[in-house]
């Protein structure tokens, strides 16, 4: 049985799953790339899964509300924005999952396969960033992960279009995107 690590943000985007064949545990982290790699990193210092998931809601500027997406290559950008030489800003973690072949399936038959692009504030204005979703932990995670050796995986359900919503109507969403989540993750 595959031990998966489930990490999530804030309360709100929380929803209880289940996977077959998988003994599942749950971890709050909290919102920032700084907070999420800092709680990530302690959990599995104390307890190695054989996959972390995160969890949660995410903008875009070219899908739509309600979209799920499964990510296993991610972006920083803040750091993409700068590029500054030595600096990484982009991991894919593709290589880890096809030699560790843990939910292997799923960026292949359940929802979109994606890019997330992860930085330190909420976006609200379109950007020249590279990416399907933004978030605010993913790439954090990502990067823990890889140096642990783990798989990791984002499912993100889009909440809100970059340029066209507020921060109120990412709030507004949040029970959209539980539902969203306990649909998705149902037939696991």
């Amino acid at each position: 049985m595959n031990k998966i690590l489930v990490t999530y943000a804030v309360k709100e985007e929380f929803v209880p799953i289940t996977i077959n064949g998988c003994k599942i545990e749950y971890l709050h982290t909290g919102i920032g790339k700084i907070r999420s790699a800092m709680m990530l990193t302690k959990a599995l210092c104390e307890n190695r899964p054989d996959l972390v998931l995160n969890m949660g809601t995410a903008g875009t500027h070219n899908h739509r509300i309600g979209n799920i997406f499964v990510c296993r290559r991610f972006i920083d950008r803040d750091y993409e924005m700068v590029k500054l030489p030595g600096v990484e800003f982009e991991v894919d973690l593709t290589p880890i999952h096809k030699e560790k072949k843990i939910l292997e399936d799923w960026t292949s038959t359940n929802g979109r396969v994606g890019t997330c692009n992860t930085g330190d504030s909420f976006v609200t204005e379109i950007t020249s960033m590279d990416g399907d979703v933004v978030d605010m932990e993913a790439f954090a995670q990502a990067i823990v992960c890889r140096e642990f050796d783990i798989p990791f995986l984002a499912v993100k359900y889009v909440t809100d279009i970059i340029g066209e919503n507020s921060v109120k109507h990412w709030e507004d969403k949040l029970s959209d995107a539980r539902k969203g989540f306990e649909d998705w993750f149902k037939d696991k």
